[in-house]
């Protein structure tokens, strides 16, 4: 038997966890029709077979008709649910992993106009302001009949072959009872700790009732919501005491910090730039407190972490969440030790930021997660040996060259600058998106696995491509900064990447001009920043950096903030005109009848990239498929077979910002999908 601590089983209660790592409760947003179909069964099955411990899945499943889903999240209050529970729970059974669900009744947290409209209830009338609906203060047959749909819902679960359920109350309806910032109730439910405690108490005796003691039930809360006045540390290891001491539980998953703000909620889940584990220690001193079976996850990316965790006796089960969208067969490789292998989660948070803008979680680099359906994590071998021939060691490019190299092809690659990575590498730049290199570094150490060869420092024309006599090529060479979008001064602007690479000196009194609202106009605006310069962001949208979602967000803005960077929305620039040793914006709207002008000594502008293209359109004459793709094939999974040029020697295949500017995770899923059919 191992001495990994990872790696040693747990008592929970009457149930044997295989090792000591979980994955907490967390909504996808892949239910259909808010039940967890084939996609969110296929997602979840996948980490069971990864080796997981414990899959605990549904973050924040309703358990009332007044608590509608704000990002898609599985309604637990429809029996309807049950047979689609069970098959997911049949199938994590069968790989050896527990599985348990997080019920929820969201209060304050959700908006009005979802749903079926119902009033937002909450134990004050107080507004939260990340989803900004004004609740209904709660009335006492409220409270009795949430209570009893707790209960329910906890009973459907149980029917549904569920190992447990744990209740979410940090942020949530629970938590605004306990918050005193949050509940202006009188007695029985507001005013002391005890009676704030009530409701959550309650709420477990009714479940307790309905599911008796042979069924795994958690919480996972604030013990300090690090707001003035609200949950401070002294209360939050009072009521891990008292939630110990009711005897209606059986574990305690430890949170720390407040989420009714974007910049909270990234300080409970931090992301890339910010500090590994940041909680685990607090963690540890809650389960010192209480010598009870304490949870905890946040930022915890990598095995060694988890391994301290687990071994300083901090928590008896660490989470490793995000890491496993990232590699869900963490465990298996840790048993097989192939550390090495794991796929590194970098933190970028493209995941839970698309969740919360109203899409569906992606892992920036595992293009398979959440399309388990679809894509495979592992990929299979070829049935013949083919030439592959990739230009451009890009995400796209890279992806490709490893899965190319996984499928058993003998692959070659062109790069014309010293070092792989493309706007990775230039992203990662910026000290705070360091963690976006491992992007790259884990597909170069991929590809060695692999044999693939590497030419760097070449500039690859027709000829020295056609010399390799490739079976398959494939185009990746990325773009280039897109600056010619003005009506006249185009020669007068630098692009962010200029800035971001240090190829230009930065100015003093700099305006960004950006309508492609990306990682790339922020960064450029903190380079810039940081050198002293004055600094003004404009966009033509009604917001700005639209791309770069909620959480991504805050780190910059607590960045700009400080050094006073303005912010102007709804205006475009136009054009530019050199008066002296000054440059002159001519600015104006979409919405009509502006005309400005504003003087700077440097203007940036930020508008994508386009296409580096033109080794495509020379090889496209010599390919077989002229380099068509035929979308029913892509999508189905079925190898190309476009012939349009009997006479051509090479399928041709283009893919990433090649083909238009997109995203990393657009790129990283081009190359998956058209290398694994290969």
């Amino acid at each position: 038997m191992s001495n990994d601590p990872l790696l040693q089983p747990y008592q929970l209660k009457h149930l044997t966890l295989r090792n000591r790592i979980i994955v907490t409760s967390h909504e996808p947003a892949y239910p259909e029709d808010g039940m967890p179909k084939e996609r969110y069964r296929a997602y979840t099955v996948e980490r069971a077979k990864g080796g997981v411990a414990l899959t605990m899945t549904a973050g924040s499943a309703a358990v009332s008709r007044d608590s509608p889903p704000v990002f898609n999240n599985l309604l637990a209050y429809k029996d309807e649910i049950v047979p689609w529970i069970r098959e997911m729970t049949d199938a994590v059974h069968e790989e050896g992993a527990a599985i348990m669900i997080q019920l929820t009744h969201l209060g304050r947290r959700t908006r009005w106009d979802k749903g079926d409209w119902l009033p937002v209830v909450a134990p004050s009338h107080q507004r939260e302001a990340s989803h900004r609906s004004f609740p209904k203060k709660m009335e006492d047959w409220d409270i009795e009949r949430i209570i009893k749909d707790f209960a329910d819902a906890a009973e459907r679960m149980k029917a549904g072959g569920m190992d447990g359920v744990e209740l979410e109350a940090y942020g949530h309806l629970i938590d605004q009872f306990t918050s005193p910032l949050t509940n202006e109730l009188d007695g029985p439910y507001g005013g002391s700790l005890d009676n704030r405690l009530r409701f959550c108490l309650d709420v477990f005796k009714a479940i307790r009732q309905r599911v008796g003691n042979d069924f795994i039930l958690g919480v996972r809360y604030t013990a300090d919501e690090c707001l003035p006045g609200g949950t401070g540390k002294g209360d939050g290891i009072e009521i891990s005491k008292r939630l110990k001491a009711s005897g209606l539980i059986d574990y305690l998953n430890v949170i720390r910090g407040h989420i009714d703000t974007d910049a909270g909620l990234t300080d409970v889940i931090p992301i890339q730039g910010m500090a590994n584990s940041p909680h685990l220690d607090f963690a540890g001193e809650i389960r010192a407190a209480t010598n009870f079976p304490t949870f905890h996850a946040a930022k915890i990316p990598d095995v060694a972490t988890a391994r301290h965790a687990i071994a300083s006796g901090k928590v008896d089960m660490v989470g490793m969440t995000r890491a496993h969208m990232t590699d869900p067969h963490i465990v298996r490789k840790i048993i097989e030790k192939r550390e090495d292998d794991i796929r590194p989660c970098v933190g970028a948070n493209y995941c839970l930021d698309r969740i919360y803008q109203g899409g569906a979680a992606f892992c920036i680099h595992n293009a398979a997660t959440g399309r388990e359906l679809t894509m495979p994590h592992i990929v299979a071998k070829a049935e013949a040996k083919k030439k592959v021939v990739i230009v451009g060691a890009g995400p796209a490019g890279l992806e490709a060259a490893r899965v190319a190299g996984e499928r058993g092809h003998q692959v070659v690659v062109f790069e014309a600058a010293s070092n792989p990575g493309g706007q990775i590498r230039l992203t990662a730049q910026s000290e705070r998106r360091r963690e976006m290199i491992s992007i790259i570094d884990w597909r170069m150490s991929q590809c060695e696995k692999y044999d693939v060869t590497f030419h760097f420092n070449t500039w690859a024309e027709a000829d020295t491509i056609e010399a390799e006599n490739p079976d398959v090529v494939i185009i990746a060479t990325g773009g280039l900064p897109h600056t010619e979008v003005l009506a006249s001064g185009n020669e007068l602007v630098v692009s962010s990447w200029d800035i971001i690479s240090g190829d230009v000196k930065p100015g003093t009194n700099v305006l960004i001009f950006d309508d492609a609202g990306d990682h790339a106009g922020l960064q450029a605006a903190e380079f810039l920043a940081k050198a002293g310069a004055k600094v003004e962001i404009m966009t033509p949208d009604r917001s700005f950096a639209p791309e770069v979602m909620a959480m991504n967000l805050v780190p910059y803005m607590r960045s700009l903030q400080k050094h006073d960077v303005t912010f102007t929305v709804t205006y475009r620039l136009e054009a530019v005109e050199k008066s002296g040793n000054q440059l002159v914006a001519h600015v104006g709207s979409d919405y009509g009848g502006i005309a400005r002008q504003h003087s700077f000594d440097q203007i940036v502008v930020n508008h994508g990239t386009i296409p580096l293209d033109e080794l495509y359109f020379e090889l496209k004459p010599n390919s077989s498929n002229l380099g068509e793709i035929s979308h029913d094939q892509l999508l189905s999974g079925e190898p190309q077979s476009v012939i349009r040029n009997p006479d051509g020697k090479f399928q041709l295949f283009r893919i990433g910002d090649a083909v238009a500017a997109r995203n990393t995770h657009a790129a990283v899923y081009d190359g998956l999908r058209i290398a694994k059919d290969i």
